[in-house]
């Protein structure tokens, strides 16, 4: 890898930017493919979608040599807002899948060490908390907190933001009044389609353990399904 190169990939590291490297086996130029420029004209698109879909690296036989596509994505992060019972298992799947978990709640009597062992907990309301995080591609929002003050500041960040995940617990009638609020709110109501209310995979959880298990289930299938753009 060239020193040039080798910045740009630690730069973009640094700012959870995605890209892909392109090297000539047989030598020649690297190229670097952004996703933020992904240009779907490119020769190698599949190639290229695919790798910031899954994260893999691969060799491609070109007309003039092989290719190696490597890809550098930043980790994936979801945002847990509201520090419930339900959060505390979820904590717990998002590490065993490769996901970052960040716990948010202003409710410091919940948002405790005890409760939330070696996890960032942060103890601000979500709408300042997601501002200063800041909210991308790779990361997700899922609000557990069951307070529509809370969970409705969230989800008014998330909704302006590009994050791969929105989910809010609560059940269909409980989502529909959600619906109206952020609605009166100002929330475009196009962007509405992009909140899983009930959140979670239909699998018939009962239990805080198996509602978690369903949510990092969806959260995984929309991180794996999301297209570049």
């Amino acid at each position: 890898m060239q020193t040039q190169t080798l910045t740009s990939v630690l730069d973009a590291q640094r700012d959870r930017q995605a890209l892909v490297l392109i090297t000539p086996l047989e030598g020649g130029s690297e190229e670097i493919v952004r996703e933020d420029a992904f240009d779907r004209g490119h020769d190698h698109a599949g190639t290229i979608a695919e790798c910031f879909r899954t994260g893999r690296s691969t060799i491609v036989e070109a007309g003039d040599g092989e290719l190696f596509f490597q890809a550098f994505l930043p980790a994936p992060r979801i945002m847990i807002i509201g520090a419930t019972h339900i959060g505390q298992v979820l904590v717990r799947l998002a590490r065993e899948v490769g996901i970052e978990p960040l716990v948010i709640d202003p409710r410091t009597a919940f948002a405790t060490e005890e409760r939330f062992r070696d996890v960032d907990i942060i103890t601000e309301w979500p709408g300042e908390a997601l501002q200063e995080l800041g909210l991308d591609r790779r990361c997700g929002v899922v609000c557990l907190a069951h307070v529509p003050d809370i969970d409705d500041e969230a989800l008014g960040a998330a909704l302006e933001s590009d994050c791969f995940y929105i989910g809010a617990l609560g059940s269909s009638r409980s989502h529909a009044k959600r619906l109206e609020r952020l609605k009166e709110k100002g929330c475009a109501e196009a962007g509405f389609g992009r909140i899983h209310g009930p959140v979670g995979l239909d699998i018939g959880s009962v239990s805080p353990a198996e509602i978690a298990l369903s949510i990092i289930a969806e959260i995984v299938k929309d991180l794996r399904s999301a297209p570049a753009e």
